[in-house]
């Protein structure tokens, strides 16, 4: 059959066609080494917006439910209730940054939102960020935003569509594969 490393396979088990040397059965058969493949499909805009606002909503829904428990059960004091609500314009973006931030060094390299809509986060060549590399991309977040979003824009003009936060800390959102 006359059959490469790159050559695409597919068997009855597998969703979609993949690289020879890919499948463990045929490096063992052929002796092909598994070569380390760049990432293929690249999250839009719209479907990363999706996944930020899923992961807010979960966020202010944790923060609103435990903010109104605290404030009904627990303190007395109008004006200490009044700072815990407004408190959320602050801790709420901080929350989120943490969550996400530790989410995507995760195994699961994506918080609930991207996980939801099957994205990942990883660096330019596949492969899982470190805790470090996941905080240089979430601190980079904020010149994305300080750039009056011209950052995030930047994902519209890029082939990979890399922000100016991914391209400043080398990392990639991508799909499992495309729908």
């Amino acid at each position: 059959m006359n059959i490469e490393p790159g050559t695409f396979v597919k068997t009855p088990e597998l969703d979609d066609y993949k690289e020879a040397h890919e499948l463990t059965e045929l490096r063992e058969l052929f002796g092909f080494k598994k070569e380390l493949i760049q990432p293929q499909y690249y999250a839009s805009l719209d479907v990363r917006l999706v996944a930020w606002l899923i992961d807010y909503l979960l966020i202010w829904a944790i923060y609103v439910g435990l903010s109104l428990f605290i404030i009904y059960f627990l303190i007395d004091d109008r004006k200490l209730k009044i700072i815990i609500s407004f408190a959320s314009i602050v801790l709420i973006p901080i929350f989120r940054s943490i969550y996400v931030t530790v989410m995507e060094a995760s195994s699961q390299q994506a918080s609930l939102g991207k996980r939801l809509l099957g994205l990942k986060v990883c660096d330019e060549m596949g492969k899982r960020l470190s805790l470090s590399k996941s905080i240089l991309r979430n601190l980079c977040k904020w010149i994305s935003a300080l750039t009056l979003g011209i950052g995030y824009l930047m994902g519209f003009f890029d082939r990979k569509q890399q922000c100016l936060h991914d391209k400043m800390a080398g990392t990639l959102v991508v799909k499992e594969r495309l729908l």
